[in-house]
């Protein structure tokens, strides 16, 4: 990867696009520069507060999302500190930007954030309250009860400030009930949506799948999945054993004495544990399943976005061996063109000794 500094970060941050690969792309090179993560974060958020639109703000807060999950497990400097920026980023989104798809985007940012751990509930309860400004109403009533206690020691100047926080403060609260309906609709609309295509609510793209497993825990989970209940052949052959009358109730019928009838509850109830332990057992390998789905889909992600990277440092290295070759190539032919020393005649003893320096500077 190139190396570091303050102007690459600069560029990068303004050629950064809403693709999934430019994100990501992005992300792999910030976590290469994790050690830069002080400054990489200040750069950001400058970046992110002068961004043109709405949009590209998002973009921003869709690349902190993918570098603070995905350098979980080489480091924790970029959780926290995005944790002690993330404060004012959600603040100033919340009194610049009025986009429903913004507002819903980060709070799904939110709500993964706290279900994988990422950060801890309180904190997360404390940038949703910014980020729906309810921070910001409670510094402006707090200002305005002040003002209210000025005024009446029979300030005349704090009674006009007084008005004009009041009818700031009316206009502000109009504004976030528009926003809160708006949002409140917006979210109806897409669960509706969602319903009728028959597809649940899912995350931007941009969010990672998850944290990727070790080698040694996939192939943990795929021997427990070969040992699983679905593979126990001797459960399965007991199971199609099980004798047809104890299924069918037509075969009550036949029975002819109070005996058989309680032999065949036992073997009733005998089939009925055997059958609600299996699908105990099936239930789980289900869930083992999905979970090893899981794990799957983001070892092969991290499997690629290694082989992405492997393939990089592929080319930059040909184009070095390349670049060292041409070099030999140079060599090679400069010592051609050189005069060979032992072609030319041998001069030695055949000259004067030089001058001394008192036979350079004496005067005859």
């Amino acid at each position: 990867m190139s190396a570091f500094s303050e102007s690459a970060l600069l560029k990068k941050l303004g050629e950064l696009n809403s693709s999934q690969q430019s994100i990501q792309t992005l992300s792999l090179w910030l976590i290469h520069h994790r050690k830069h993560h002080a400054i990489i974060v200040k750069t950001w958020i400058k970046e992110l507060q002068v961004a043109p639109s709405e949009g590209k703000k998002l973009t921003f807060m869709y690349l902190a999302n993918d570098v603070i999950q995905n350098s979980k497990k080489k480091g924790p400097e970029y959780g926290k500190e995005y944790a002690l920026y993330l404060p004012k980023v959600f603040t100033h989104i919340a009194e610049t930007c009025s986009s429903d798809k913004l507002f819903g985007s980060l709070g799904r940012i939110l709500n993964i954030w706290e279900e994988r751990g990422v950060y801890d509930s309180k904190q997360i309860k404390e940038w949703r309250a910014r980020l729906n400004k309810e921070v910001k109403d409670g510094g402006t009533a707090s200002s305005s009860a002040k003002a209210s206690e000025h005024s009446s020691n029979g300030s005349n100047g704090d009674v006009v400030k007084e008005k004009s926080e009041k009818r700031e403060k009316r206009k502000h609260e109009d504004r976030k009930e528009k926003v809160k309906r708006s949002r409140s609709t917006a979210a109806t609309e897409e669960k509706s949506n969602a319903g009728q295509n028959g597809e649940s609510e899912h995350l931007s793209p941009y969010l990672p799948l998850g944290e990727p497993p070790e080698p040694e825990e996939l192939i943990k989970a795929l021997v427990n999945i070969e040992n699983s209940a679905s593979s126990d052949a001797v459960v399965r052959e007991r199971i199609a054993n099980l004798p047809p009358e104890i299924s069918e109730i037509g075969c009550l019928n036949k029975l002819e004495d109070k005996d058989a009838a309680k032999a065949l509850a036992k073997q009733v109830n005998e089939a009925v544990q055997l059958l609600n332990e299996y699908n105990i057992r099936l239930a789980s390998e289900m869930e083992e399943r999905t979970k090893l789905a899981s794990m799957l889909r983001d070892f092969q992600a991290e499997q690629k976005e290694l082989l992405a990277q492997a393939e990089t440092r592929l080319v930059e290295y040909k184009q070095k061996l390349s670049r060292m070759v041409a070099v030999q190539k140079e060599i090679r032919d400069h010592l051609s063109n050189l005069p060979d020393l032992t072609q030319l005649p041998d001069v030695t003893g055949g000259l004067a000794p030089l001058p001394s320096a008192g036979d350079l500077f004496n005067i005859h």
